[in-house]
């Protein structure tokens, strides 16, 4: 995927190539700028800005489009404050991240915290305010609260004159997202829009449109072609399991376990970088020939999401965007208390989705979705009716729409 500007090195953030940020490298276009800003506490926010950045390329290629993770903007102990503390709160103590996630929804206006907070993000953002007086976008995409706050914040005191957009990449709506100084928002459905008045925000501001992924999973690989590169058979029933070493107890027991299920299942598990169970994977596989597929850290997901009738996922916001956008029923494992939590409710609730709290849940589950195929069937259905293909192209075209009519 290619951006507006070569950059001089690349860091590696949980497997993606990001580019590091230096104004000096920076060529100025004469043609529209749009800039995308993301956070990397956790991936999604970066798969979502990545995913506005390759479809830009291809809707409007005549645009120049950079993409900017903050956490590569700010100083290291602002970056390890926000991106490790996120990630030690959320995996090792959930409960109280789901805590912290509903007080700080319901924080007061002006309180002592949330001013704190703020004065911590203003001194820590001199980089990308730098960044964006050299790049001088015509209009920003952020794919995460943090930036949008910051950028909304020098709107309303005129130190920033481009339009500052916001792509919610949630099923759920945490007034962290909601500022003024907006130009506006896009939302992953309905719901989210009906939130987002009922807090203020003019109907006329917001865009229901998805939540971004990447062209791949829009442009759906064929599955028998798909099947035979990995020695799978395309008719019979395979799950993917996304995130191996994810908190649930994945490993070789419950595969095996799986795989005595029905004798025609298949299984796809992605270990991502948890190498022993990699290992543990590949010698189990041996057991199970053209039955069980084991994959390290991969770029291939859409094309084993094509393989796949059901898949096995925490639900984040761009991983079961990505399933639905395939047309794939999910069982949902470990959600993190906050988003997650309620990323699942809503998958529920729309009938895409199931949940699994242990390992005798799951397997429950999968044998009565096994063995009542029009039930998964209707999942399948109803989930590629929630699906929404469209959704960068619509951002980016309400964009679009939106310059041109500031330039009549």
């Amino acid at each position: 995927m290619s951006t507006a500007v070569e950059p001089a090195i690349s860091i590696d953030v949980e497997g993606m190539k990001l580019p590091s940020p230096s104004s000096k490298d920076i060529t100025l276009p004469t043609k529209k700028r749009l800039l995308v800003i993301s956070v990397s506490a956790g991936s999604g926010h970066i798969r979502a800005a990545q995913g506005i950045e390759a479809h830009a390329h291809i809707d409007f290629p005549e645009w120049a489009v950079l993409h900017r993770d903050l956490m590569q903007l700010v100083p290291a102990y602002f970056r390890k404050i926000y991106t490790d503390l996120y990630i030690k709160i959320a995996g090792g103590l959930p409960e109280a991240w789901g805590w912290l996630y509903r007080k700080t929804d319901h924080e007061p206006t002006g309180s002592l915290t949330e001013r704190c907070r703020r004065s911590l993000q203003r001194l820590s953002a001199q980089k990308l305010f730098t960044e964006i007086a050299d790049y001088k976008p015509d209009a920003i995409v952020c794919t995460h609260f943090l930036p949008a706050e910051l950028l909304a914040d020098a709107v309303l005191q005129k130190r920033l004159a481009c339009p500052v957009w916001v792509m919610v990449t949630d099923f759920d709506l945490h007034q962290m997202w909601v500022h003024d100084g907006i130009a506006g928002y896009f939302v992953a459905n309905e719901e989210i829009s009906f939130r987002l008045e009922s807090s203020g925000v003019p109907k006329s501001h917001i865009v229901v449109t998805g939540i971004p992924v990447m062209p791949e999973f829009v442009n759906r690989p064929e599955r028998d072609v798909c099947a035979a590169k990995l020695g799978l058979h395309s008719a019979h029933k395979t799950l993917l399991i996304m995130g191996g070493g994810a908190g649930l107890g994945i490993n070789c027991h419950l595969v095996n376990s799986l795989l005595s299920l029905q004798a025609d299942v298949q299984i796809i598990v992605m270990a991502g970088k948890n190498k022993l169970l990699l290992d543990e994977l590949l010698t189990l596989s041996a057991q199970w020939p053209g039955r069980l597929v084991a994959m390290g850290y991969t770029d291939k997901v859409p094309e084993l999401m094509a393989c796949a009738d059901l898949v096995i996922t925490k639900p984040g916001g761009l991983s079961t965007s990505e399933c639905l956008v395939m047309g794939l029923p999910m069982v949902l494992i470990n959600p993190i208390p906050g988003q997650e939590e309620r990323n699942a409710s809503y998958l529920l609730q729309e009938g895409v989705a199931q949940r699994a709290d242990d390992v005798a849940t799951l397997l429950y589950r999968l044998t009565q979705l096994l063995a009542k195929p029009e039930k998964l069937e209707t999942m399948k259905k109803h989930a590629s009716a929630l699906g929404r293909s469209g959704a960068a192209s619509t951002l980016l075209n309400h964009i679009e729409k939106n310059l041109v009519s500031q330039t009549v």
